[in-house]
C-alpha cells in the first residue's frame, strides 16, 4: 500500500469518527443476504420472466449464466478495492481517489439515485401483492397508499434501530422468500419434464443462446438479464460494520452474485414453461403469480404473492439502509449537508440520512400512487434505473484498473484479474448501456438527462458553496 499521505490520513480520521457506525456488528452471511435483498429476487423474476422468455425464445438459462460472469468480475473489482479502503461510500470514494474527485461525486449521485428509484419502483407494486394475499381489491388506491406508507415507515424504524436487527430481519425474509421461489421452480421443472397438461415442453433450444428454433436474440436477452442482477453491490455499503471488514464485504458481494445466478436460472427456467407461451405473455405483468396458480390453484398463487410481498419489503429495508450509508459517507466528506453525517449515540446508525431516505421513498410512492399524471414520468425514470447501476459498475471497474495499474503490469495473473477481465466486463456493461439508450424512447432519455443534471448542480454546489476538501484530493494508486 502507499505510504500515508495528507489525503489518506484525513480520510482515515473521518472514516472512523468517535461516534461512527457500529464495528463488527454483522457477519459474512448477513452481509451476503443484504446484498441479495437489494436485488429483490422474487420481484426481479416476476418482472422479467415473460420478457426474457420472449426475447430469448426460451433460451433464458444460458443468457442468465453468461450474464453472471461479468457481474462476478465486477464484484471481484469491488473486492479488491475494498481491500484498499473500507468506506461505506465505496464506489464514489474509490473513483474519486483513484481517478477524479468530480467523477467520484457523480458516481455517488448515480448510486443514490439508482437505489432510491429502484426502491420506490418496488414499493409501488407492494400493495397489490399484499392485497392479493388477503383476497382484497388490488386496485384500491388508498389501500395501496396505506400499505406503502406503513411498510416504508416500519422499515425506516428498523433501519434506524440498528444494522444487527436489520440483518436478522433480512435473513428471516430471505428464508421464506427463497424457499417459496425455489420450491415452485422445482415443481415447475417437474411439471415441464413430466409433460403435464398445459405445459410448454423443454427442448434442446432451452440450452441454446438462440433459443427454440433459433428465434431468440441473445442481445435482447442480455439487455434484460443484466438488470435483474443489479443491487448485489449492497453487500459493500455496510463494509464499516462487518466483521473482518477488509475481507468479508468483497466475499459477500461474490457470494451474492453467485447465489442470485443460481436462483434466477432455476426460477426462470423452472417456471417459464409451466404455461403456454401465449398464456405467459398474456399474463406477463403477473407471470409469477399466474404460473403458481397454474401449478397449485388460487391458494398457491397467494403463497407466491406472499413471496413477492416479502421481496419488496426486504428490498425496501435494504434500500433505506444502504442509501443512507452512501449519503452518510458523502456528507462525512463534506459533499452533502453535514447533518446527514450524524450518527446516533444509541444505535450507531446514520439516523438523519436514514430518515431523509425513508421519507423520500414514502413521499415518492404517494406521488406515484395518487398523482396519475406523474406516473408516466416516473415510469420513464424507473426504466432507466438499471442504466444508473450499470454506469457506476463500469466506473468502479475502471477505478480498480487505474488504482492497481502497477500490479497489472507485474504478472500475468494480475494482468488478467486486474486488467483484462475488468476491462472486458466494463466493455460488456458499456455495450448494454449503449444498446439500452439507443432503444429507449425520448421521454426516458430526457428523464435520464434530468437525473444527471441534478447531480451536476449538486456537485457544483458542493464545490463552490460547500468547498468540500474532497475535490482537492490527490490521486492514489497501489505501489505494485
Amino acid at each position: 500500500m502507499n505510504a500515508p499521505t495528507a489525503a489518506t490520513v484525513s480520510e482515515s480520521k473521518t472514516a472512523s469518527p468517535a461516534r461512527g457506525l457500529a464495528h463488527d456488528a454483522i457477519g459474512l452471511l448477513e452481509d451476503t443476504v443484504i446484498g441479495m435483498a437489494s436485488s429483490a429476487p422474487a420481484v426481479s423474476v416476476a418482472f422479467t420472466m415473460a420478457a426474457l422468455a420472449a426475447a430469448t425464445s426460451y433460451g433464458s438459462g444460458p443468457i442468465i449464466v453468461i450474464t453472471a460472469v461479468p457481474m462476478l468480475v465486477i464484484a471481484h473489482a469491488y473486492r479488491r478495492l475494498n481491500l484498499w479502503s473500507q468506506n461505506c461510500g465505496a464506489s464514489y470514494a474509490w473513483v474519486g481517489r483513484a481517478i477524479n474527485p468530480y467523477l467520484g461525486f457523480m458516481v455517488g449521485w448515480l448510486m443514490v439515485a439508482g437505489y432510491v428509484i429502484a426502491t420506490v419502483s418496488g414499493v409501488e407494486v407492494l400493495g397489490p401483492s399484499v392485497l392479493a394475499v388477503f383476497g382484497a381489491d388490488a386496485a384500491n388506491v388508498w389501500a395501496n397508499v396505506g400499505i406503502a406508507t406503513a411498510v416504508g415507515l416500519m422499515m425506516l424504524l428498523l433501519a434506524v434501530v440498528g444494522i444487527r436487527i436489520t440483518a436478522r430481519t433480512q435473513i428471516g425474509f430471505a428464508i421464506v422468500e427463497y424457499a417459496i421461489l425455489v420450491g415452485f421452480a422445482i415443481v415447475g421443472l417437474t411439471a415441464v419434464a413430466g409433460h403435464w397438461s398445459g405445459t410448454y415442453h423443454m427442448t434442446s433450444g432451452w440450452l441454446s443462446l438462440s433459443g427454440v428454433g433459433g428465434k431468440g436474440s441473445a442481445a435482447a436477452g442480455f439487455l434484460i438479464a443484466v438488470f435483474i442482477f443489479t443491487g448485489w453491490d449492497g453487500a459493500i455499503y455496510v463494509n464499516e460494520e462487518v466483521k473482518q471488514r477488509q475481507k468479508s464485504p468483497g466475499t459477500a458481494a461474490l457470494l451474492a452474485v453467485a447465489s442470485l445466478a443460481l436462483i434466477y436460472t432455476l426460477s426462470i427456467v423452472g417456471l417459464q414453461g409451466v404455461v403456454s407461451p401465449v398464456k405467459l405473455q398474456a399474463n406477463s405483468s403477473s407471470a409469477l403469480v399466474y404460473t403458481a396458480q397454474a401449478l397449485g390453484g388460487s391458494s398457491w398463487a397467494k403463497v407466491m404473492a406472499l413471496a413477492l410481498a416479502l421481496s419488496v419489503i426486504a428490498t425496501t429495508l435494504a434500500g433505506i439502509v444502504l442509501t443512507a450509508r452512501i449519503l452518510y459517507a458523502m456528507a462525512r466528506d463534506g459533499l452533502l449537508p453535514r447533518p446527514l453525517a450524524q450518527v446516533s449515540r444509541r444505535y450507531s446508525t446514520p439516523v438523519a440520512a436514514s430518515i431523509v431516505v425513508g421519507l423520500s421513498i414514502v413521499g415518492l410512492a404517494w406521488v406515484y400512487l395518487l398523482a396519475t399524471s406523474a406516473q408516466n414520468a416516473f415510469n420513464d425514470v424507473v426504466a432507466e434505473a438499471g442504466i444508473l447501476f450499470a454506469l457506476f459498475y463500469v466506473f468502479t471497474a475502471f477505478a480498480a484498473i487505474v488504482f492497481y495499474r502497477r500490479r497489472v503490469l507485474s504478472s500475468v495473473k494480475d494482468m488478467v484479474t486486474l486488467g483484462v477481465l475488468p476491462l472486458a466486463a466494463a466493455g460488456f456493461l458499456g455495450w448494454i448501456v449503449v444498446k439500452s439508450l439507443l432503444a429507449a424512447p425520448s421521454s426516458q432519455l430526457w428523464s435520464l438527462g434530468g437525473v444527471i443534471c441534478v447531480g451536476l448542480v449538486l456537485m457544483i454546489g458542493a464545490r463552490v458553496i460547500g468547498k468540500a476538501p474532497f475535490f482537492g484530493l490527490q490521486r492514489e494508486q497501489d505501489p505494485g
